[in-house]
């Protein structure tokens, strides 16, 4: 009970300086503030593992959002200074996982478990999907981000034809690459705080590297299916106003590629899913 106290004192201080800070930066509003607040606070105090999975997404993506600030101006529809992400767009990318953490720290009774289908399958699943979850967010924020201030024209990823920056589903090399490493790092993070927070036996330690292969297919996996699901689900369109692609049809948009069916949010929360599931089954089979 103790290290539960501890712990979660520890979450709350942490996350107050992180939320605070990113306000006042603009990479979250108030909104977007509170309720990273929330799932931060819930992810260290199940986790510190869990909690560094969280907190590598956020900072390294929100320090990419600001990279080429005025690059992206032109060509991002919704562009805003620092990112400034609300409420919804950080439960759209952490919600699935806060449940999945919350299911392990009820399991576990705050204890953190090693990937290990021996002990439990369950909680491997589970585990594996946190993983998964993140290797997908990350990887879909670093392509977007580094493939916006790629030199290269992108590509529609179900024509191959060349398409303008901040086309739904637009593909670069130099995103996928980022997507990839993004997944790397997120793997790496855990086994990191892992082998420092986790006590695993020595087998099982060195077994869970394959967690870093894992989490990188699964950054460019999830951007993959965001890409995919972009180009044919969510409207792109070129507005012959404002210079710009556009997500809603208007009389001065001439369509691009996909349906109006989802938002962004939308296709990133349905590759969230299907990144998470698969990755929580290949650590269920690998461990």
């Amino acid at each position: 009970m103790e290290v539960l106290l501890i712990r979660l004192a520890v979450a709350v201080l942490f996350s107050s300086v992180i939320s605070f800070g990113a306000l006042r930066r603009k990479s979250l509003d108030l909104s977007g503030a509170l309720s990273g607040f929330l799932v931060m606070v819930i992810h260290i105090a199940s986790s510190y593992r869990f909690g560094a999975l969280l907190l590598v997404f956020f900072l390294t993506s929100s320090k990419l959002t600001k990279l080429g600030e005025e690059k992206k101006r032109g060509v991002d529809e919704e562009f805003k200074e620092g990112g400034q992400r609300n409420w919804l767009q950080v439960l759209a990318n952490s919600v699935l996982a806060t449940i999945l953490v919350l299911l392990v720290a009820i399991s576990t009774g705050g204890q953190d478990r090693c990937l290990d289908t021996n002990d439990s399958t369950f909680l491997t699943f589970l585990i594996g999907g946190i993983i998964g979850h993140y290797a997908c967010c990350n990887g879909d924020t670093w392509s977007s981000e580094i493939g916006m201030l790629s030199n290269a024209q992108p590509r529609l990823i179900t024509t191959f034809k060349k398409v303008r920056k901040g086309t739904n589903g637009a593909v670069s090399l130099e995103g996928l690459l980022a997507a990839a490493a993004a997944g790397f790092v997120i793997g790496l993070t855990f086994i990191l705080v892992g082998w420092l927070t986790v006590p695993c036996s020595a087998e099982i330690a060195w077994r869970e590297l394959f967690v870093i292969p894992i989490a990188t297919i699964a950054g460019l996996f999830g951007s993959l299916i965001d890409s995919l699901l972009g180009a044919t689900l969510q409207f792109s369109g070129y507005c012959t106003l404002r210079k710009k692609v556009v997500g809603r049809k208007t009389p001065t948009v001439i369509r691009i590629s996909g349906m109006e069916l989802l938002d962004n949010n939308a296709v990133n929360a349905v590759s969230i899913l299907i990144t998470t599931l698969l990755v929580g089954l290949a650590c269920v089979c690998t461990f």
